[in-house]
């Protein structure tokens, strides 16, 4: 095991994403993402870092902290797509003439700005698809004479209804559909860490793909918490104006996100029969957005576990960027080390770049 394994006495959450053709994992300080490259090898990259509430401790406090994951999810959330779309090769295609001209102007390179263009894209349509347009029915409602209960009640239903409406048409997509599969190993995975059996495909395949800490049920729980806080607050302080219930209802978002990310811990961490009732909408809702995953899938979602907790093992074979290139989920496991003969010819492979 190299000098950057990181060793964890104690006990912690391993959360993760799937990626394009992979899966992220991620410990208290660093991520691993592993995707599967065409030729069949696993490529897996390992990015430490330091926790926020580390640097500032009133960033671990409790209801902030979920505004602060929730920040954060985005912005390693976006990094990490970036990352595995890299890592697959997908961004060595030539830039468009329009794309070194934005790259000239702006001084950045083409990749940051097509994931900036992409972020702001997907901010502005969760805005409309999530609050102004429920908004919208609201104030419909409104003026049709409803009350505070009626509108926002429905406004929720609404909410929820598009979600669902969402994810099912993004299941239609193959690229998506694979991703899930990837979504599910990820799920799989964690579940057989969290056991204590040993991390194979086929112990991992095992355990459900459905998972209480999983991002889909935060978003089913997000709205669940806004509907019940808008219920009180339209009661309280009913605001008719659509303009100024939508700009109140985004800046309560901190505040719902807060609440439901300690909601979510709270559940996930129970085993209680309140508990199990109440995730057990969230749990259904992921049914959505994971699909029974195969050996391969679950090989990359082992071996991201593997090396965010443990490094990579001595001798891994590395690509000159710094990744670790594995051909099974075994050569990723501690303590793996490379035989004399496997580490000439992964030099001869990769031309001498190999360690």
């Amino acid at each position: 095991m190299n000098k950057n394994a990181q060793e964890h006495p104690q006990k912690f959450d391993v959360g993760g994403q799937a990626v394009l053709e992979g899966v992220m994992m991620r410990s208290p300080n660093a991520t691993a993402v592993t995707v599967r490259r065409p030729d069949g090898t696993m490529v897996t990259k390992l990015t430490p870092f330091v926790p926020l509430k580390e640097k500032h401790p009133w960033m671990g406090k409790p209801f902030i902290r979920g505004v602060i994951n929730m920040g954060t999810m985005l912005y390693y959330g976006m990094n990490t797509l970036e990352d595995s779309t890299k890592m697959l090769g997908l961004l060595d295609e030539e830039p468009t003439r329009f794309e070194l001209w934005l790259s000239r102007k702006l001084g950045k390179g083409v990749d940051k700005i097509v994931m900036a263009v992409a972020i702001v894209l997907a901010v502005i349509l969760a805005l409309a698809l999530f609050m102004a347009l429920p908004a919208g029915i609201e104030s419909l409602l409104i003026s049709a004479g409803a009350t505070p209960i009626v509108y926002t009640l429905t406004g929720g239903v609404v909410k929820i209804l598009l979600l669902i409406g969402y994810m099912l048409f993004c299941g239609l997509v193959p690229d998506v559909r694979r991703t899930f599969q990837y979504h599910g190993a990820e799920h799989k995975s964690v579940h057989c860490h969290e056991s204590g059996k040993p991390l194979t495909p086929a112990n991992a395949q095992t355990f459900s793909r459905l998972h209480p800490r999983c991002g889909t049920a935060f978003l089913l729980i997000v709205f669940m918490v806004s509907i019940l806080l808008f219920l009180v607050l339209n009661v309280i302080f009913p605001i008719s104006n659509y303009f100024l219930r939508f700009l109140f209802h985004l800046a309560m978002l901190p505040i719902v996100a807060g609440v439901s990310y300690e909601v979510l811990m709270g559940l996930a961490h129970s085993s209680s029969k309140t508990a199990c009732i109440l995730r057990w909408p969230g749990m259904q809702m992921q049914r959505l957005t994971t699909r029974e995953p195969d050996e391969s899938m679950l090989e990359c979602a082992i071996t991201s576990i593997n090396v965010v907790l443990n490094g990579f093992p001595e001798g891994c074979r590395m690509t000159p960027e710094g990744w670790g290139v594995f051909n099974s989920y075994r050569e990723s496991e501690p303590g793996y080390t490379v035989s004399e003969t496997a580490r000439e010819e992964n030099s001869e492979k990769d031309g001498g770049t190999s360690v």
